[in-house]
This record gives structure tokens, C-alpha cells and sequence, in this order.
């Protein structure tokens, strides 16, 4: 497969990549893409919830009423879950939501997005570029070229650039990433996927150990 290479001005420079089938070009893996996504998503999870239960309500262990005559339930504590104030039964407690997925499913999981994103003709490569300065503006005018002011975007370049970042940072729907640092859930929520130039070896590298 081959990809054409545009500019920041949204022009073909008349260069032609072409791209691993091994990462482009393979039949997705629907479930190792779920299994990845649900993986990053659990990992977002702070885990921190509580309720207090019954042995852990603050209140008197006395005895409310009498065992029989009221015409009502047994009741032996004010903190029995029944009564507003009381435990909760069964209630949240701190927990780690992560879970363990092979190396290779992940893998797989990106390949098989990106073979997926190539097939929708949902990538584009751009040739390398940086800023002077981190301005919205400039980033901006990237995406207004390119024809994607109201796209997701999820641009990835070779390695770290503060500018780029900055640039994008302000804007809802842009995200900038690193090829090393890519996962599946961005990978799959954006709706265009702007592939530096100089990242797509570091990518392929990373992909086909």
C-alpha cells in the first residue's frame, strides 16, 4: 500500500510512501482491539470508591425497641441498613480495576485499528514539521489546510516536541502522541489518524518485533 506524503499547507508533495501490510494491511482482530480498549479504560479508573457499611457507621449499638409486641420487625441497631443513616449492605469498596493482556494482543489490537483506519482512507501522512513557538493559531492553520478543523485528530510524531504539543493542546477534538507511546482507544476514537513522515519507521519498527 502506498500513502502519499502532504505538507502543513495541505499540498501533495509528489512523494509516495509505502506502508507495511504486516500494520496496514491485516484482517482486524475485533477482539483484541475490545480487549485492549477495555484494558486502557479500566486503567483510568481510580478505584477510590467507599460506602460505610454496617460495622462502620459511627452510631449506638443499643437496642431501639423491644424484641416482640410492636406489631413491626426485629430491629437490634440504629445502623442496621434499613434505617436512613444506616450501612450500606454490601457497598463499594477500594479496588484496582487493571487487568494483565499479552504484549503481542496489544500488538495486534494497533495493527489491526490502524489496518482498519488505512482501509477507511482515514490517514494521512505529513511530512515533519515543528513550530517556533507553542501557538494555538499555528496548529490550527495545520488542521484548516488539511481540511479537519472539526475532526478528531490524532497526529504521531517520532518523538516529543513541545511546540506541536502545546500548539494542540487548547483544541477539543486535536491530540498529539508519539509513536512510542500510541495505545488502541486513541488510536480507534480518532476519526483521522496525521502520521509524521519521520515516525512511520520508528511505528513499523515498534509494531513488527
Amino acid at each position: 500500500m502506498e500513502l502519499s506524503v502532504l505538507n502543513i499547507k495541505g499540498e501533495d508533495t509528489g512523494k509516495k510512501v509505502t506502508v507495511s501490510e504486516e500494520i496496514f494491511g491485516i484482517e482486524p482482530n475485533e477482539h483484541a482491539v475490545y480487549l485492549d480498549v477495555k484494558l486502557y479504560l479500566a486503567n483510568q479508573r481510580q478505584g477510590t470508591h467507599k460506602a460505610k457499611e454496617r460495622a462502620e457507621i459511627n452510631h449506638s449499638t443499643r437496642k431501639i425497641k423491644r424484641q416482640k409486641g410492636t406489631g413491626g420487625a426485629r430491629a437490634g441497631s440504629i445502623k442496621s441498613p434499613v434505617f436512613v443513616g444506616g450501612g450500606r449492605i454490601f457497598g463499594p469498596r477500594p479496588r484496582n480495576y487493571t487487568f494483565k493482556i499479552n504484549k503481542k494482543v496489544k500488538d495486534l489490537a494497533r495493527r489491526s485499528v490502524l489496518s482498519a483506519k488505512a482501509k477507511d482512507n482515514a490517514i494521512s501522512l505529513i511530512e515533519a514539521f515543528t513550530f517556533d513557538a507553542p501557538k494555538t493559531k499555528s496548529y490550527l492553520n495545520v488542521l484548516s489546510a488539511l481540511s479537519l478543523t472539526n475532526t478528531k485528530t490524532l497526529l504521531i510524531l517520532p518523538e516529543v516536541d513541545a511546540n506541536v504539543y502545546l500548539s494542540s493542546r487548547n483544541i477539543p477534538k486535536a491530540k498529539v502522541t508519539t509513536a512510542d507511546t500510541i495505545n488502541t482507544y486513541d488510536l480507534a476514537h480518532a476519526d483521522r489518524l496525521l502520521i509524521s513522515e519521520s515516525a512511520l519507521s520508528k511505528l513499523e519498527t515498534l509494531l513488527t518485533k
